[in-house]
Parts: C-alpha cells; structure tokens; sequence
C-alpha cells in the first residue's frame, strides 16, 4: 500500500509562491500516475496538474497553466507542486494523489479523482489578497 504526505502549504499574499510536496511511504512511482487536486469551501474538488512518473509527461488545469509546474523526483519518491503567481482563488486545501496503471490520455484520465487509488491527507493553502 502507499501512504502519501502532503506538506508545504501556508499562507501566502497573492503573487507569492509555495512549493507543495507529497512524501510516500512506498518503494517506487515507476508505472504510477500521480497527480494534484484541491478542495476549496463550498466548491468541487477540482484538479490541478498531473504527471506520469516514468517518462515526465504532464498535464495541466487551464486555471494554473503557466503558473504551476508539477514535477518528481525518482530518488527521493517525492512529488512536488511548485505553485508560483498565486492567486486568492488558488485557495484551497491541496490533495495529492496516486495511481498505480492509469491508461488513457493523461488529459482524460488523470484529471479524475475517481481514477486514482492513493490519497494523502492534504494540506492547506491560503492566499491572500
């Protein structure tokens, strides 16, 4: 089983920046998915970005391209969310997520939650304006 743990989040004025990672318990990503949404108050968690671990390929919301860039790091196991330009509607308590096969357009199956089998607790992140 893998156990995901987000950290990094805060509170931030708008155009600041936050670096979010998400630790794991587990051996490797290799074949998996992953992926980060948020859920904000009286809203549908929605998703962010998206990455296939192996080969690096990502996927962006259109509501963060350009200013968020997911990445991992293989040695550490560690998947990031670098989050840059934030804005008050980034607000929200940010999930990370893991699948172990999702086949498919990353654009297809990755942007859905249901798809994923491992989540971590979340973190919070608060801009401000």
């Amino acid at each position: 089983q893998v156990q995901l743990v987000e950290s990094g989040g805060g509170l931030v004025q708008a155009g600041g920046s936050l670096r979010l990672s998400c630790a794991t318990s587990g051996r490797t990503f290799s074949s998996y998915t992953l992926g980060w949404f948020r859920h904000a108050p009286g809203k549908d968690r929605e998703f962010v970005a998206a990455i296939r671990w192996n080969s690096g390929t990502t996927y962006y919301a259109d509501s963060v391209k350009g200013r968020f860039s997911i990445s991992g790091d293989n040695a550490k196991i560690t998947l990031y969310l670098q989050m840059n330009s934030l804005k008050p509607d980034d607000t929200a308590v940010y999930y990370c997520a893991a699948a172990p096969r999702l086949p498919g357009a990353l654009q297809s199956v990755g942007v859905k939650p249901q798809r994923y089998d491992y989540w971590g607790q979340g973190t919070q992140v608060t801009v401000s304006s």
